[in-house]
């Protein structure tokens, strides 16, 4: 049931011809009570439409939101003083459609970039969406928001606040254009808990940093990537100071399921991998690493190839601008509930079986332990292969 798991929330999905393929692309999600809000946005630069629009909302007013609008095919981006106003005219008729205020109407957009939204069409399928709304629209709603994604994306947790029942659930998109901070992703997540908009910002952040910022699928950074969470409060069970661990726990849980199911869908992905990155300085110098090796075409088409080449890993942790001794440096390789396969021993190659090292480059997904044995540092990132059909995805993507 994804984001209407959650008490209060309904959803609806049409297919308003944004999309040449006649697929769902466009969805709404209302709460019938009013929300708090928090959301983490792109950090690139050039921002859509519809990012800039729910930033502002969000500076604004974090209370009394009642729906969000997302359609894909379209990113809205680049679309100069017409993308905005674009925004504000499907938010203004959400609104009157819904019988709320155009300004507690929030908007996503994904899709091709540089191309005006077709508001006409957005019109005609909000008018058939919002009598559609209902407890049993999540799972079309997680479908319309794709884009080349080749399934949906979606997860719920329960929790017991107080001693009552709270629910979150949440639904994301993304397959390619994928690098933190963010990474083309959207990912909505709904609450029936009660929580002030401060303590939400602080979860949510939180919840993002140890999920969806720890995701590479190509290393490019979106226009458009958002990831918001509402909060009505329908469950009656309000998160306090004392309870914000226990939720954020959950949030963070999820958010995790999904960004992972981000990188598993990969354009053209046969692989998910774990770079884990330990005996650094600091965490954030393990993680600068992580990502450096996890964003190298040569190591990624290599996953894709299994062939267990790890000098590219290797090359790659030491072009990330941290210093180390590369003397003192292990690499291992592990499958999942399987020892590790130890490579490069403390500067040196280890003695291994090579059969063995492919069949672990051979499994679906695996974990990739480099060591640097200089401090308590540790962090990862989640990554995928890189693979001919990512190539066919993509040059051809906006044909």
């Amino acid at each position: 049931m994804s984001v209407t798991a959650p008490q209060g929330f309904r959803a609806a999905a049409v297919a308003c011809g944004i999309k040449a393929s006649g697929a769902l692309d466009l969805a709404l999600v209302a709460s019938t009570r009013p929300c708090t809000a928090a959301a983490v946005f792109t950090t690139n630069q050039v921002k859509a439409a519809p990012v800039r629009y729910d930033q502002a909302m969000l500076a604004h007013r974090r209370a009394g939101f009642r729906a969000v609008v997302i359609n894909s095919g379209n990113a809205n981006a680049c679309t100069g003083p017409q993308g905005l106003s674009d925004v504000y005219r499907v938010t203004e008729l959400a609104g009157f459609l819904l019988g709320f205020p155009a300004d507690t109407i929030l908007m996503m957009s994904t899709g091709v970039i540089g191309v005006p939204l077709p508001v006409d069409k957005i019109r005609a399928g909000l008018m058939r969406a919002v009598p559609a709304l209902s407890e049993a629209g999540g799972e079309a709603a997680a479908r319309a928001i794709m884009t080349t994604d080749t399934r949906p994306k979606m997860a719920v947790r329960h929790l017991t606040i107080h001693g009552a029942p709270v629910t979150i659930g949440g639904m994301a998109k993304g397959a390619g254009m994928i690098h933190p901070h963010m990474a083309t992703m959207l990912a909505l997540i709904t609450t029936d808990a009660e929580i002030d908009a401060d303590r939400l910002q602080t979860l949510l952040r939180s919840a993002v940093d140890a999920s969806f910022h720890r995701i590479t699928i190509d290393g490019d950074q979106s226009t458009n990537d958002t990831v918001m969470i509402l909060a009505n409060g329908a469950a009656g069970v309000a998160v306090d100071e004392a309870s914000m661990p226990l939720f954020g726990e959950a949030l963070t849980d999820l958010c995790m399921e999904l960004a992972k199911a981000i990188v598993q869908d990969g354009e053209g992905a046969t692989k998910f991998v774990e770079i884990r990155v330990r005996g650094a300085r600091t965490p954030e110098e393990a993680r600068r690493i992580a990502r450096h090796i996890a964003r190298s075409p040569l190591v990624k088409t290599a996953f894709y190839g299994e062939d267990p080449n790890w000098g590219r890993i290797l090359a790659a942790a030491g072009a990330a601008g941290v210093t180390f001794d590369p003397d003192a440096v292990s690499l291992w390789i592990q499958r999942e509930n399987e020892p590790p396969l130890l490579l490069f021993d403390r500067g040196a190659p280890a003695l291994y079986f090579e059969e063995e090292a492919r069949r672990i480059f051979q499994a679906p997904s695996f974990r990739v332990l480099l060591d640097l044995d200089m401090g308590d540092g540790e962090d990862w990132v989640w990554t995928c292969d890189l693979s001919h059909e990512y190539v066919t995805i993509n040059g051809k993507y906006r044909t």
